[in-house]
């Protein structure tokens, strides 16, 4: 009797100290990492794709609360080890901050929390709380890089169902004619809010309705693609409704309203056949052996460490990297404005026009300086050049983003009908570079198509490399800050009409080969400050 007392007591007083001990890292953690903190909450606010994770971190905590009669039979066991895949998440998370990439920051700061429950519990009372866990990287608001894609996917399926449901169409990109009407698939058609709603909802659902790991994990994948599929009827749906209503239906704010309406009734179906198959708790074997009354689950008795130790030990290991943002940040602080210009007479045979508005400009958000031109050869070929030049990268400013590209899906001017990447050789500079290379179509909803086509070419500049990677500028921005060259960078945008096959390739190649140092140059100039 006396024994069971004395193991209950330890374990109380264990458990205060330890949880004691998680929350003031939790906490730290936030108060450490509080502008990545804030801005996850900031994307959480604005964005109706992310909304959901309000509910995540008190599900975190419910999730685990219901796991308390299985984690008292335990007793928290500090892991020391687990500082080294902090000590690893802490560099990632640096290496982001550098860079001014979201995702990488934000994964970075839930995983430090995340992994602070082994460090401080013990490796067996995180395994015991492995979906809660797992289910608070649901707070991230990460998922809109699959925007292209499902964009893409929409278009293709809306398209194919028109066709073969008799209705003509005729396609330009993600935007198409029909006999009644001009549509669109925009951000808003993709249905990455549904796919990001549904794998939380269905997560959850497959978690607390079944036991078995492999019907949870066939309803988690019903979870991911029944909303793909769905939004590919529902799109087609509204484009139909619009053009057998002529118009007076399925258009404006009630395409959206429809849309949540049928989303809303496929996901209910999903979940009321999943209830078919729902196992009660306790019903798997694999979990028996979790039940708190199940036979031979009695109190351990364990030495109780202190917890506080490896507590500090992982704020310590948090913090170096926040410090070193820090001293980087203020080292690059207070800069002059760098002026970025372009030369009216490149190169022999190329002249500047006059100072009217460009025929196209790219959608770069917030560039520290940039420059515009367009350009006529003596052979008579006209070029386009913008070059958007990105200073001291940071959230609001920075040359790699999911807010730029060369025209955005909403454009009013512009429409990209194909989009790829292209290896080219400069001739005589010798240069081999690779840009993404688009076909825009000037924007008109009446379906000709004798209109002003342009290709266009778009490649960064990175701490004085080429490249089109988005991931290899990160990677050479963030290793330019770390060796103290800074992270400055530009995007160099080429564009030229194609009245004739082969016109703009021919033109914009020769532009090339004429002025590739001298754009270098300015950029260069740019970066050191001088003029």
């Amino acid at each position: 009797m006396n024994g069971a007392v004395m193991v209950a007591g330890q374990q109380q007083r264990a458990w205060t100290q330890a949880l004691a001990s998680l929350g003031a890292v939790l906490i730290a953690l936030v108060l450490i990492f509080w502008n990545t903190a804030a801005g996850m909450v900031t994307i959480w606010w604005r964005s109706e794709t992310f909304t959901h994770a309000f509910i995540v971190p008190p599900m975190v905590f419910w999730l685990a609360w219901r796991r308390r009669d299985l984690l008292l039979q335990m007793m928290p066991k500090p892991a020391y080890w687990v500082l080294l895949p902090m000590g690893v998440v802490a560099v990632a998370w640096l290496l982001g901050q550098l860079v001014a990439v979201n995702a990488v920051t934000q994964l970075a700061l839930v995983a430090l929390m995340v992994l602070a429950v082994p460090a401080v519990l013990g490796i067996e009372i995180a395994r015991a709380l492995t979906f809660p866990l797992c289910f608070a990287f649901f707070a991230v608001p990460i998922g809109e890089f699959a925007l292209p894609v499902l964009m893409q996917w929409t278009a293709d399926f809306t398209v194919g169902a028109l066709r073969l449901s008799g209705v003509p169409v005729f396609r330009e990109g993600l935007r198409f004619v029909i006999p009644t009407g001009y549509w669109s698939v925009v951000e808003a058609c993709s249905g990455v809010r549904y796919l990001i709603a549904s794998f939380m909802v269905g997560s959850l659902y497959a978690y607390l309705n079944y036991q078995s790991p492999k019907r949870r994990w066939i309803f988690v994948g019903l979870s991911i693609l029944v909303p793909i599929l769905a939004n590919w009827v529902r799109a087609y749906i509204i484009v139909m409704l619009g053009h057998l209503s002529n118009n007076r239906i399925a258009t404006g704010v009630d395409h959206l309203i429809y849309g949540w309406i049928f989303f809303g009734v496929v996901i209910m179906a999903l979940f009321t056949i999943g209830a078919r198959w729902a196992e009660p708790e306790g019903a798997s074997p694999a979990s028996a052996g979790e039940r708190p009354d199940a036979p031979g689950n009695v109190p351990r008795v364990a030495t109780a460490a202190s917890t506080i130790p490896v507590a500090l030990l992982s704020l310590l290991v948090a913090a170096l990297p926040a410090l070193g943002a820090m001293r980087l940040e203020q080292k690059s602080d207070g800069g002059s404005i760098p002026r970025l210009t372009l030369p009216d007479s490149p190169s022999a045979g190329w002249q500047a026009e006059g100072l009217g508005e460009p025929a196209y400009v790219p959608a770069f958000q917030n560039p520290t300086a940039k420059a515009s031109k367009t350009y006529v050869s003596a052979a008579n070929a006209r070029v386009g050049l913008h070059a958007l030049y990105y200073q001291d990268q940071r959230e609001e400013s920075k040359v790699v983003s999911s807010t730029n590209a060369v025209v955005r899906a909403d454009d009013h001017h512009w429409n990209a009908v194909t989009t790829s990447k292209r290896q080219l050789t400069v001739p005589l500079a010798g240069v081999d570079l690779t840009v993404r290379e688009s076909d825009l179509l000037a924007s008109d909803q009446s379906g000709v198509v004798s209109r002003e086509r342009l290709k266009v070419w778009m490649w960064y500049w990175i701490d004085g490399r080429w490249t089109s990677s988005e991931l290899e500028a990160k990677i050479k921005g963030a290793w330019g800050r770390l060796n103290g060259r800074g992270n400055a960078g530009a995007a160099i945008v080429l564009y030229a009409s194609e009245r004739q096959p082969g016109g703009a390739d021919a033109a914009m190649l020769a532009f090339m080969r004429d002025n590739h140092a001298l754009i270098e140059s300015r950029l260069v100039a740019a970066r050191d400050g001088k003029p």
